[in-house]
This record gives structure tokens, C-alpha cells and sequence, in this order.
């Protein structure tokens, strides 16, 4: 089975690992120390020293990711929001203010979502629903994916699986225009709709009546336990990209979809070809929506389907899908450690890459829910990195992995094996960069929805155990649960990795 390893450093301090800031800020925090010892103030000195060293641990020591001056920074921030009112959102269906229904009403950073039906798309001819982020500036498109799935493929179909998704992150960096890749997989309770609705119009009236009772007594025992899975794709394109290239495909919402298509297309062939998908379908307006709103409600599924398959059947009449507008909780109130919203409760981590390396579909415990009710989502971002961008980085971490080495030789360090791991990775994506692969920032995001009248702690310690189980280390992202809840859970492609650092 091969392992996974070709990863550096997102970011690297400038001197043994702090930024320049953080640099700066010791400089300036020390100056004192070196005025008192010149001037031989020797009474004073202790009081700076100390002064210094409290400094030192505020600006560096990391605790649970982020150091002490940035957590009373977060703390600040949702003191002076909860005083605000910024903490608690409520849709405008629940105070029946709806000014029109094609309008997405969607709390936090989601706020900047419009969705517009696009040109018919390809040989299908539906209005694929186009997704545009007034605050970051993005048009994206998402689709539904089936795949088989990697728990029962042999390894040679698992390793052409990988490079699959290797060509597809080359192909995104070659078509530069797309911004970033977003794959998510949602693990939903099963509440048993299409199963009754298969069951009413097969079960044939003269079958035999100990059968019958069998398939009964397995759907009540085994239905509760049951889970769905869900998958979707995003691809995400930058306004400064598509805005130039729309000028020869007209200009509006519907120029940039035609150029949209076009990079639709390119994922498309490779989720069908060496990926193994066996179905990717664009989602509309009305489909998005639903997927939307069964994110923040998962509860809502049974009675959607359900007016689905009455509809299909012609059995009535009935309104199927939700409108955009309704498409996001009636509530929501945002908690240091947690995001609360409508009958339900979040909790999302993110997930750091192990040293050791890591292997394709390692991943699949965590989508496992450790209690009936529970639902698991997984969202990963490939942000492709262009050429030149990746031969500067490269370039960079090469030179300074040099450099160390160089020093540790002069002073009689003994080089450990970590150490000349870390140089023979910089080294070997050099090569692969120079036969024409790719450099592509991923992230990872899981999420764990349950009802809200569960215990939060108890939900946050099961999710931590199966990221550690499946060999990963969880990360909380304490402070910004609403902001990581609509990235690893909404199929919108907001963005799991921050532009500015």
C-alpha cells in the first residue's frame, strides 16, 4: 500500500521557526535588557528579564494552535460580538421579512452567497446553479459524485485511484484558472425513505409471509444504525481569472458561467476516467438548495424525499425542494467551541498531516458516527499553486534546508534522521517539479452534527478519538466553529485555507 509523504511546511518560520513578527516583536521585547545591562543598572535588570520571558511565552508558546496574544485577541473579538448581538443570527422566513425566495438567506460568512441558474449546460441541458461569493470574490459550481469506494479495492486500483486525483490537481494547475478543488463526503442518518418507497413497489401481495416478517423485523433492528453517504465536488474560480476570460464569452452572469463549463469539464473527465467516479451530476438551483439546507438540518431529509418520491410517483401534487431563502436554519448562535444551529449542534476540526505520511482513504473511520443520530462530514481543499509560484517556494526551502545543514555540519551537530528526511523531501519535489508536476496546498476539515440537546463535550471527545484512531492529529478551531462549520459541512467551496497569513 503506498504511503503518501511528499508534503512540506505551508509556511516556514524566517529564524528557528518564528515569523517575523513574532521576530520583531522579541527584538523589541529584549531592547530594554540590552539598555540595562550597558548602562549597568543591575537592580533593574531582573524585572526586564522577567518582563521578556513573559513576552516570549505570550508571542510563541502556541497553545491549542494559536499563542496566548492571539487567544486574547479571539477572546476580545467574541466579548465585544456577543455584547453586539454578532453571536446569534436569525433567518428572515422565521420573521416572515422574505423579500424574494431566490435569494439565499445564509448566516456568517455565507452571507455573501448569491446563486444564479446558469446557461444549459453540455449534452444534459440543465441550468446548473452557479455560486457567486461577493466576499472573496469567487464563482464556483458544485456537483454530486458517486464512487464505489476504496474499502474493498485491491491495491493496485487504490494507487491508480491516487494518481488520478494527482492528475486532476495538475490539471487544475494547468488550466489556470481554476482557484481551488473542494471534495466533501457527508455520512447522514438513513431515515429509511427510499427503502419503503423501493419496498412499496416491489413486494409482491402473494410473496411469502415468513419473508415478509424477516425483512420487517431486519428493517426495524438494523434502520436506526443505518447511514447514508453523500458526496460532492466544488470546483471554485477566482473573479480576477474568470472576469478576463468572460470578455470573449459575454459579460454578465452568463459569460462567466460559459467559462466556468469549460473548467467543469476538465474535472468532470477526470472524476469519470482514472478517479473511478460512476456519476457526477451539476447540481440546480433546487438541488443545491436542498443539499444546503439538509447541511444545516440533516432531520429535514426524510420529509424532502419523501415529497420527492410522491411527486415522481404521481401519487399527489406536491411542493418539492426548499427555496433558497429557506435553505438555512432558522437559527443559529455561535459558541467559542461549538456552532449551534436550528434542533442542532457542530463541532469541527481541522486535521494535521502526520510526519510518518499518510495513506488514501486512511481517512474513512472518521466518517464513521459513533452513535445512531450522529453525522460525519470530511471536507478537503486542493488549492493548486502556480509554476512559478512553486519554483520560488521550492527554491526557497531547498535553500534554507541547505543552509541548516551546512550549519549543523560547522558546529558538530550530529544531522538526525528527521532532519535528513526533511532535506531529501525538498529535494525530491525539486525533481518532481522539474518534470512537470504540480505543488498543491491541501486542507482538511471534519465535522461532527448532532442533536442540540446532547452533550457538546462528550460529541468533541468522540470526533477527537476517531481523527487520532484513523492516524491523524485534530486540531480545534476554537473561536471560528461557524466559519469552519460552513466550509467542512455547506457544499458551497468556501475556502478551508485563509489567503492572508
Amino acid at each position: 500500500m503506498t504511503t503518501y509523504s511528499d508534503y512540506l511546511k505551508d509556511r516556514t518560520g524566517w529564524f528557528f521557526g518564528l515569523t517575523g513578527v513574532q521576530l520583531s516583536l522579541l527584538a523589541l521585547g529584549g531592547l530594554p535588557v540590552w539598555l540595562t545591562i550597558n548602562s549597568g543598572r543591575w537592580s533593574w535588570l531582573m524585572l526586564w528579564v522577567a518582563v521578556w520571558v513573559v513576552l516570549t511565552v505570550l508571542v510563541v508558546v502556541p497553545v491549542r494552535g494559536w499563542t496566548t496574544a492571539q487567544w486574547v485577541g479571539v477572546l476580545a473579538a467574541r466579548a465585544v460580538g456577543g455584547a453586539m448581538g454578532w453571536t446569534r443570527w436569525q433567518s428572515k422566513v422565521a420573521t416572515g421579512s422574505v423579500d424574494a425566495l431566490d435569494r439565499p438567506d445564509l448566516p456568517g460568512v455565507l452571507a455573501g452567497i448569491d446563486i444564479h441558474p446558469g446557461p444549459p449546460y453540455a449534452h444534459h441541458l440543465t441550468r446548473v446553479a452557479v455560486i457567486q461569493d461577493h466576499a472573496r470574490r469567487t464563482w464556483a459550481a458544485t456537483a454530486v459524485i458517486e464512487h464505489p469506494g476504496l474499502g474493498l479495492t485491491e491495491p493496485e486500483a487504490r494507487d491508480r485511484m491516487g494518481a488520478g486525483l494527482a492528475e486532476l490537481c495538475e490539471a487544475a494547475t494547468r488550466t489556470e484558472l481554476i482557484d481551488r478543488v473542494v471534495l466533501q463526503v457527508r455520512t447522514v442518518p438513513d431515515d429509511g425513505a427510499e427503502r419503503e418507497d423501493w419496498v412499496r413497489r416491489h413486494r409482491r401481495a402473494d410473496g411469502p409471509d415468513l419473508a415478509r416478517r424477516v425483512n420487517d423485523i431486519l428493517a426495524a433492528q438494523l434502520m436506526p444504525a443505518a447511514v447514508r453517504t453523500e458526496a460532492f465536488v466544488t470546483v471554485v474560480v477566482s473573479e480576477d481569472k474568470i472576469g478576463r476570460a468572460s470578455k470573449q464569452s459575454g459579460h454578465g452572469v452568463a459569460g462567466r458561467a460559459r467559462v466556468l463549463y469549460g473548467a467543469m469539464a476538465e474535472v468532470e473527465a477526470r472524476l469519470l476516467g482514472s478517479m473511478g467516479c460512476t456519476r457526477v451530476n451539476w447540481l440546480d438551483t433546487r438541488s443545491l438548495a436542498t443539499a444546503i439546507r439538509t447541511g444545516f438540518e440533516p432531520g429535514d431529509r426524510a420529509t424532502l424525499m419523501t415529497a420527492d418520491i410522491a411527486a415522481r410517483s404521481g401519487q399527489r401534487r406536491m411542493a418539492t425542494g426548499v427555496p433558497p431563502a429557506a435553505a438555512g436554519p432558522t437559527h443559529a448562535i455561535t459558541d467559542l467551541r461549538c456552532y449551534r444551529h436550528g434542533d442542532w449542534v457542530s463541532i469541527t476540526d481541522t486535521i494535521l498531516l502526520p510526519e510518518q505520511g499518510a495513506v488514501l482513504g486512511a481517512l474513512a473511520p472518521v466518517l464513521v458516527p459513533s452513535e445512531a443520530g450522529e453525522r460525519r462530514s470530511l471536507t478537503v481543499t486542493f488549492q493548486p499553486v502556480s509554476h512559478q509560484t512553486a519554483g520560488r517556494i521550492t527554491g526557497r526551502e531547498e535553500m534554507s534546508a541547505i543552509t541548516a545543514a551546512e550549519l549543523r555540519r560547522r558546529t558538530g551537530r550530529l544531522e538526525r534522521a528527521k532532519e535528513r528526511r526533511a532535506v531529501g523531501k525538498v529535494k525530491a519535489t525539486d525533481e518532481k517539479l522539474a518534470r512537470g508536476r504540480s505543488l498543491v496546498r491541501a486542507s482538511a476539515l471534519v465535522s461532527v452534527t448532532a442533536p442540540r440537546t446532547w452533550s457538546v463535550a462528550e460529541i468533541g471527545r468522540r470526533l477527537d478519538a476517531s481523527v487520532r484512531l484513523a492516524g491523524y492529529v485534530p486540531q480545534r478551531l476554537d473561536g471560528a466553529q461557524d466559519s469552519a462549520f460552513a466550509a467542512a459541512v455547506i457544499p458551497l467551496g468556501i475556502a478551508g485555507l485563509s489567503r492572508r497569513r
